[in-house]
């Protein structure tokens, strides 16, 4: 006790003195960006291979990649669910998808591809985005991967998603689908990297193996997909490290409570916005919703998570019209609603 008295007067005293103290924090402090290395192969500048050496290079760097980064890229269990998530630090800061992680707090399982398997808690994120975080309570230094400037991605780049769709399965190595970077602004990369089940939560890699965005959901077509960008998360590391939320309330549950009135249940651990439950006489319910559809935008505004929908709702008023596109099976509808009042 005498020493952590002593300890606690000498820092007192340094800071009155007005002496820098370096590493305020450093549990806050982003990783940051990594320039790359070396020069990509020439195949990449190029708008498609055009010989057999041509992707033959491709194969090569991509293996190179995947052996890696692999070693980083987890699933994790939250509850009865399971996404994926990719660390970023040795002290075991794992980035993932807001509607993976959830709340904060919540005890989480993670696997690592040769079968290790560690605890961990989630943190914060902002749901508006999608963006979440755990951190790795088990003691250790973890393998982890360089973050990118998702900022520097443009149309056309080449990047590719490696994740545990499915859940974590034994002998399995992480799956590895290689695409092309579609459209980009500053909450959302969308690729035509194929995301199925289980890939939210995972990275999004540019071809020097550095991690440029967040799987979030899939789109339609299946071939433009859904990614955070990894800015943002570096952007508001300390408050998301720290177990801040903000962007919207989890899980729609604001949805049947007070103000604008919808009438779902939506599931915060589904792809994308699904919904679970639809009142029956609700709004939504006379505009032909059903349980399992997936809502994929609310008028002009795309909707990446479960988290999204009900912050949309309530900014609207008692009696406006929305249009909801809809996915619901194979099929795509369009759903004109009438926002109602809670009685």
């Amino acid at each position: 006790m005498r020493f952590r008295e002593s300890f606690v007067w000498v820092v007192a005293f340094t800071l009155l003195a007005g002496a820098p103290v370096f590493g305020q924090e450093p549990e806050f402090q982003p990783p940051a960006f990594k320039a790359p290395a070396a020069k990509l192969p020439a195949v990449f500048d190029k708008a498609a291979p055009e010989n057999v050496e041509d992707l033959k290079a491709i194969q090569d760097h991509v293996a190179t990649v995947v052996e890696n980064v692999s070693p980083a890229v987890v699933s994790v269990r939250v509850g009865s669910s399971s996404g994926s998530g990719v660390i970023v630090s040795k002290d075991g800061y794992i980035l993932t998808a807001g509607h993976v992680s959830g709340a904060p707090g919540r005890a989480v399982t993670i696997y690592f591809h040769n079968g290790k398997i560690a605890k961990g808690k989630t943190l914060g994120g902002n749901h508006g985005i999608d963006s979440g975080m755990i951190k790795i309570t088990t003691l250790g230094e973890w393998p982890f991967v360089d973050l990118g400037d998702s900022a520097a991605m443009k149309n056309g780049h080449w990047c590719m998603v490696i994740a545990h769709p499915g859940g974590f399965k034994p002998g399995r190595t992480p799956p590895v689908r290689l695409g092309r970077l579609l459209r980009a602004n500053a909450t959302t990369l969308t690729t035509d990297c194929i995301l199925v089940g289980g890939d939210s939560g995972g990275p999004l890699f540019d071809m020097h193996g550095r991690v440029v965005g967040i799987n979030s959901r899939i789109g339609n077509p299946l071939t433009a997909n859904m990614h955070v960008p990894v800015n943002p998360f570096r952007d508001n590391w300390a408050k998301i490290a720290k177990s801040e939320v903000w962007g919207g309330k989890l899980g729609g549950g604001g949805l049947g409570k007070s103000g604008p009135y919808l009438g779902v249940q939506t599931d915060p651990n589904g792809e994308g916005c699904v919904i679970l439950r639809v009142t029956p006489g609700s709004p939504a319910d006379l505009a032909g919703l059903k349980a399992r559809d997936v809502v994929l935008k609310l008028n002009a505004n795309a909707i990446a998570s479960a988290a999204m929908l009900p912050k949309l709702v309530l900014s609207r008023k008692v009696g406006d019209v929305i249009t909801l596109e809809v996915r619901r099976g194979e099929e795509t509808l369009m759903l004109k609603v009438k926002i109602g009042k809670r009685s």
